[in-house]
């Protein structure tokens, strides 16, 4: 690990996640809390989720290719600028009262979309930077940014919301946007595209339109999972996981106002704790990999997800509750970790950003379906069955992590130049 962090572009990668991370955390929390406050209805929580879908599924089967022939830096780095002015401009209508909901749904919207091509891309971007046999321990880093921005979010947004209102908070997270971008900007100069195979290459430059190169390109990821049964089943875990978690925008907001009774800090709490155990997973998620392997580190992960988002509404205290958050957060830890690194030892690099996707685009339309009706039960059946919904998926990811394979280690993966 210290070699990882003796590698200057990466310790520039993790410190942007960091400060990013915060300012999103703080972002999320402050709108899901307002959207909740001026309709009081989860359903209004679940079409946050529901529109923040629907431009990454439109996005999602074109972006891989992209994210596969361009500079990824390049492309983080206007991932930053554009999202920071559409908030900024949010901002200003809420300093000048004339922010509405419908506006806050159209900024959660644009600035999903830009998240669903942010992550991938990241994650390709350091896969490309990390040497070879040391993805578990550049992913754990990864991790330990994310989750520790998100922890320090949820541990003031809080208790901030009631002192600067969502207008302070949507400028802190504007600021964090500028410091990742400078982060970003320092990684590295010029242009800088991943190679493919020569004879893939020939191929690709053989076709006579760029039509035809996209869906040359398109192909080239569907044929690639199509004879790999381990990546195939790793990433129908990994896409549950994504539709699960993020009912947490639903939930967690209403567990503390209707159950607990603790408003705006009470939320606070919850994240924290979430953030907290995501946080120190990475102590000892190589460990967990290492021993268990990646898909049973991720079939556990699963398994502690599904018993947990089970019992969360129905722990009669606050501070077990936030326990519960606590192991949530390091099982999610562990996950990433797990899946991460997993898909770069898998995955080859130029083909990266597309199977990635591919996931991502499951994971989104399960979302879509997920966020309607957990939404409508929670909020006209009870909170408990909302939370059990989610628990069954969950549970269903663990299903998919178990299933006996062939080890990935046996099967073909093209090479790389």
């Amino acid at each position: 690990m210290r070699e990882i962090l003796g590698r200057r572009p990466l310790r520039f990668v993790f410190a942007a996640n960091v400060v990013s991370m915060f300012g999103s955390g703080m972002n999320g929390a402050a709108v899901a809390w307002y959207i909740l406050q001026a309709t009081h209805n989860e359903m209004a929580l679940g079409m946050v989720v529901v529109l923040q879908t629907i431009p990454a599924m439109l996005l999602l089967p074109f972006s891989g290719v992209l994210i596969d022939r361009e500079d990824r830096r390049r492309l983080v780095m206007w991932l930053d600028a554009i999202r920071a002015v559409i908030i900024v401009a949010v901002a200003i209508l809420t300093f000048l009262h004339r922010v509405h909901v419908w506006q806050l749904y159209v900024m959660n919207t644009l600035v999903a979309a830009g998240f669903w091509m942010f992550w991938p891309t990241i994650t390709a971007l350091i896969q490309e930077l990390t040497p070879e046999g040391q993805f578990v321990q550049s992913n754990t880093f990864l991790l330990a940014g994310v989750q520790g921005g998100w922890l320090m979010a949820g541990a003031v947004v809080g208790f901030m919301y009631n002192h600067i209102g969502l207008g302070g908070v949507l400028l802190v997270d504007v600021s964090t946007y500028v410091v990742s971008f400078l982060c970003y900007l320092a990684v590295r100069k010029g242009r800088h595209v991943v190679l493919r195979p020569q004879e893939l290459e020939a191929d690709l430059h053989a076709a006579e339109s760029e039509w035809q190169k996209f869906w040359h390109e398109l192909r080239e990821s569907l044929h690639f999972l199509r004879d790999r049964r381990a990546v195939v089943l790793l990433g129908i875990s990994w896409a549950l996981f994504l539709g699960a978690m993020q009912m947490g925008t639903i939930l967690t907001p209403s567990l503390s106002d209707r159950i607990f009774h603790a408003g705006p800090k009470g939320y606070g709490w919850l994240s924290a704790g979430w953030g907290t155990g995501a946080f120190v997973s990475v102590l000892y998620a190589p460990f967990a990999i290492a021993t268990l392997g990646g898909r049973r580190a991720l079939a556990f992960s699963m398994a502690i997800l599904s018993v947990c988002q089970a019992t969360a509404p129905v722990s009669g205290f606050l501070f077990l509750a936030i326990l519960i958050f606590f192991c949530m957060g390091s099982a999610r830890g562990v996950a990433g970790v797990a899946m991460n690194s997993s898909l770069m030892e898998m995955v080859p690099k130029y083909l990266m950003g597309r199977v990635q996707n591919a996931f991502n685009f499951a994971g989104t339309s399960l979302q879509l379906a997920l966020a309607l009706a957990v939404g409508a039960v929670s909020h006209k059946v009870s909170l408990v069955a909302g939370f059990a919904i989610v628990a069954c998926v969950y549970g269903t990811s663990f299903v998919a992590a178990s299933w006996p394979v062939e080890s990935p280690s046996n099967q073909e993966i093209p090479a790389e130049n």
